[in-house]
């Protein structure tokens, strides 16, 4: 797939997925190679991979929801820009700015880089 070919509700199937907390959903959208990185921590390498270390930030929090604001498309690429709102274990929330950059191939995501400042949602004031 190429992303200026991606469909109009591809973000939202992502971030959908996302949301939920839901990995498995979550990594389908991924190449069985792909790579993800998120804010500052190593790039993850495959599907099993990515998932594992989705699932242990996701224990991290209790919820979250994205908002996007802006999209970019050329031939192979996707990047937005947004708000991600995560709710803590104790129920307050922080909302964090984000760009994401997609990179596809053959029908399915090659790389996925999460540029944010995750620090805020650990802050303890």
């Amino acid at each position: 797939m190429h992303a200026a070919s991606m469909p109009e509700g591809f973000l939202d199937g992502i971030f959908a997925a996302i949301d939920a907390k839901d990995s498995s959903a979550f990594v389908a959208f991924l190449a069985e190679d792909g790579k993800f990185r998120f804010g500052s921590a190593p790039v993850v390498t495959g599907r099993a991979a990515i998932a594992e270390a989705v699932e242990t930030f996701f224990g991290t929090i209790d919820g979250l929801s994205h908002s996007v604001t802006k999209v970019w498309r050329d031939d192979s690429s996707l990047a937005c820009e947004g708000e991600v709102c995560y709710r803590r274990h104790d129920g307050s929330e922080v909302i964090i700015p984000f760009v994401d950059v997609f990179r596809c191939q053959d029908n399915l995501i090659a790389s996925y880089n999460i540029y944010i400042d995750i620090a805020p949602l650990y802050a303890t004031e």
